[in-house]
């Protein structure tokens, strides 16, 4: 199927097409091992619908043979159960995702049908060498229902040749949503605009539409993110205080200001940080911007070193450095 790529806004103005995800209890579980209070998750819910964003992600379906689930909170499973504890029967707009990782999920056991589920879409993350997995996975999703995504994670370190071949066997696929994620928040402005673009054009080509997940290590995770929606990307994802993984995400405040949808609402979105947010420090959660992610940026490296770095709570900036460049 081709479609019409279609024409990007301007900064006055607004597209219907454009999708908000919020990822925070999945992203930010990562902080803190998914350790949220029901009262945070129900008033994030609650705050989400207000704001009128479009998804919510729960968290992770993991495999429980995998993962010691005396070790995480319940949202790296997202049974349903537990998702309907919070939601009830979600009678509101907007629709409830989850993240299933290649190789991380059993996912033909653990994924029941869309009949039977609150969730609406999943996404399947990936690396760029386990995209055959991954559509295998896109396919059983589709086939019980569900709006799928796919997450080609680390796309800073695929060659441009690995990255078509990608984008062509997923255009293939059933899948609704590509995303860009850049995982590494190794990426600037002017390289996403040439990235974003490639996406786009496979997403005509295919029918498909683009979605953006960026990482602040450079502090260019709100940048990255517009500038990819001022190209044509609609699938925008974004976390409370920008809460995530190592330096963290996209802010949701940041996003919603930006936005000219009349739609989106900020207060609610600062009220739920004004009310929820300082808890999660006070609780010893730590992310946002650091030297230690800025450099592993920089260097297009995973931030794992940069995350044991800050644990360990170490100064020595230019130590660090040199470690990360005795690597290569």
């Amino acid at each position: 199927m081709s479609v019409k790529r279609e024409e990007p806004g301007t900064l006055l103005s607004f597209r219907p097409t454009i999708k908000v995800l919020d990822a925070t209890i999945r992203d930010g579980g990562l902080v803190n091992n998914f350790a949220f209070r029901d009262e945070f998750v129900k008033a994030l819910y609650q705050a989400n619908i207000a704001a009128g964003v479009d998804y919510m992600e729960m968290g992770y379906k993991a495999d429980k043979d995998i993962f010691d689930e005396s070790k995480f909170g319940k949202w790296k499973f997202c049974r349903e159960d537990d998702i309907c504890s919070i939601v009830g029967e979600n009678n509101s707009p907007l629709k409830l995702a989850c993240m299933a990782d290649v190789g991380r999920t059993n996912y033909e056991r653990d994924i029941c049908a869309k009949a039977n589920s609150p969730l609406d879409m999943y996404r399947i993350a990936t690396y760029i060498n386990t995209i055959p997995a991954a559509i295998a996975m896109i396919e059983h999703c589709h086939k019980l229902g569900y709006e799928t995504t796919v997450n080609i994670m680390a796309i800073s370190n695929a060659t441009e040749k690995e990255l078509d071949i990608a984008l062509e066997l997923l255009g293939q696929s059933p899948v609704d949503v590509i995303y860009l994620v850049d995982s590494y928040g190794s990426i600037y402005p002017e390289e996403m605009r040439v990235i974003a673009s490639k996406y786009l054009e496979a997403g005509a080509k295919y029918g498909k539409q683009i979605g953006i997940h960026a990482h602040n290590n450079q502090n260019l995770a709100f940048a990255n993110t517009i500038e990819s929606t001022a190209l044509g990307v609609n699938y925008l994802d974004a976390t409370m205080s920008g809460m995530g993984r190592g330096a963290g995400n996209c802010a949701m405040e940041l996003l919603l200001g930006f936005l000219k949808n009349p739609k989106y609402k900020l207060p609610h979105v600062l009220r739920f940080v004004e009310e929820q947010m300082p808890r999660l420090r006070e609780e010893g959660a730590v992310w946002g911007y650091d030297i230690p992610y800025l450099l592993t940026g920089v260097l297009n490296r995973h931030p794992s070193s940069a995350i044991r770095f800050i644990a360990e709570k170490r100064t020595d900036f230019v130590n660090f450095y040199q470690e990360l460049l005795d690597q290569d």
